[in-house]
């Protein structure tokens, strides 16, 4: 791509993950599939929750918000990388931005809402005598509001210190979608202060999210471990395994992300950890959230077989 002042820039171009058209046919139906899964799985999710009343509880109620963002995340992420696998991918500039603030968005929601998830079940089991006070609707539902408007907060700070910055040199994105630290690798502005708050930004909703999940999960095991019957353990241990799993592999690649934008390094190695938390991640949530779940797998076949 030839040099361009960032006052005449109106696209950018996304990098292909290949140039072998083999390979790339082979990603096309690979990432096809996740998106089917994702859009489908989380859909089935939201729609056997919002049918079935025994399910309106707050466990189920954060599921349904994780499902939504899950399914937004897709959206904005998956039809680009398909549009790249057959066409040259260009996205414009205001195009970008919008698929960066709305990514953003979603994974700090996704984040905050992993640490209401974890107090949810620390609440369940480690006080469940006053877990119907402590876990009420209304604290449900302010819970989910400071998940999504603190996540949209984030992510508006982390854009609008974008539009300051002039891109004069090339317009090739070394990423598969716009995502902060790739862009910022374009600017020939001075990008001191967005990398700062970046890491800022991933340090409090990483790190420290990470650090509270954590620590309600210990208060959880070390309750857990403290129940006689096998039975009991292999419940109450059956409810947490499945959001344990997702939390660590979303929070590990997460921060392994956005803590290197100083770093200034945009390989094949960053593009994998990309797709697990953007493309994987999302797919592979409902079947680790329901696969094991009796109550979830029960009301679904009382929503296919009613009689």
């Amino acid at each position: 791509m030839a040099p361009i002042n960032q006052s005449v820039v109106t696209m950018f171009f996304l990098q292909n993950f290949v140039d072998d058209p083999w390979i790339q046919n082979v990603l096309f139906c690979f990432f096809f599939a996740l998106f089917v899964a994702a859009i489908a799985g989380n859909g089935l999710i939201i729609t056997v929750i919002h049918s079935s009343a025994n399910l309106h509880t707050p466990m189920y109620f954060f599921l349904v918000n994780l499902s939504l963002m899950d399914v937004i995340c897709t959206v904005t992420v998956l039809p680009k990388v398909l549009q790249s696998l057959v066409a040259e991918n260009a996205i414009s500039y205001g195009g970008c931005l919008t698929q960066m603030f709305v990514f953003s968005w979603v994974l700090g929601s996704e984040l905050l809402l992993f640490s209401a998830m974890a107090y949810d079940r620390y609440l369940a089991i480690c006080r469940p005598l006053h877990y119907g006070t402590l876990m009420s609707g209304r604290v449900c539902i302010a819970l989910a509001t400071f998940v999504w408007f603190t996540g949209a907060l984030n992510s508006l700070v982390l854009t609008c210190l974008v539009l300051p910055l002039s891109f004069c040199g090339p317009n090739l994105i070394t990423h598969f979608f716009c995502e902060i630290p790739s862009v910022l690798m374009l600017s020939c502005s001075p990008t001191f202060i967005n990398d700062i708050m970046t890491v800022i930004a991933d340090m409090f909703l990483t790190g420290l999210n990470f650090l509270l999940t954590m620590t309600s999960y210990g208060f959880i095991i070390a309750s857990i471990l403290r129940i006689r019957s096998a039975e009991g353990k292999k419940r109450a241990f059956s409810t947490c395994s499945a959001h344990l799993v997702v939390v660590t592999l979303y929070y590990s690649t997460v921060l392994y992300t956005y803590v290197r934008p100083a770093l200034g390094t945009s390989g094949l190695l960053d593009k994998v950890i990309a797709v697990l938390y953007t493309t994987v991640t999302p797919s592979l949530n409902p079947l680790i959230y329901t696969l094991r779940n009796k109550e979830f797998k029960t009301s679904f076949k009382k929503l296919l077989f009613p009689n």
